[in-house]
């Protein structure tokens, strides 16, 4: 049987939902063609979801078809939900300032 949820409660996978959206990190970055392959495998190395995006267009970070068909002359923004020690240091190498 389900439980009926009132108007201030919610489930716990809501609950997980929520707290994702508050955590965002992002990074502003610059990157060449020929940086996609190491930057795709330090993304894939990450427990938790990488996009990386520009303007209205949002690919997985993880995907290296996907980070190819982006625009390398714009700044990407790029997004996670989590915190991995090695993906920041990483990250550093191709930041741009704000």
């Amino acid at each position: 049987m389900r439980r009926k949820l009132t108007n201030f409660s919610m489930c716990a996978f809501c609950i997980h939902k929520w707290k994702r959206k508050v955590n965002v990190m992002q990074h502003r970055i610059k990157l060449r063609p020929d940086e996609v392959k190491d930057f795709v495998s330090a993304a894939t190395k990450c427990i938790f979801d990488v996009d990386i995006s520009y303007n209205s267009f949002i690919v997985d970070a993880k995907s290296i078809i996907g980070v190819l068909g982006l625009n390398f002359n714009q700044v990407l923004t790029v997004s996670y939900n989590g915190y991995d020690a090695d993906f920041e240091k990483y990250l550093r190498k191709f930041a741009v300032a704000c």
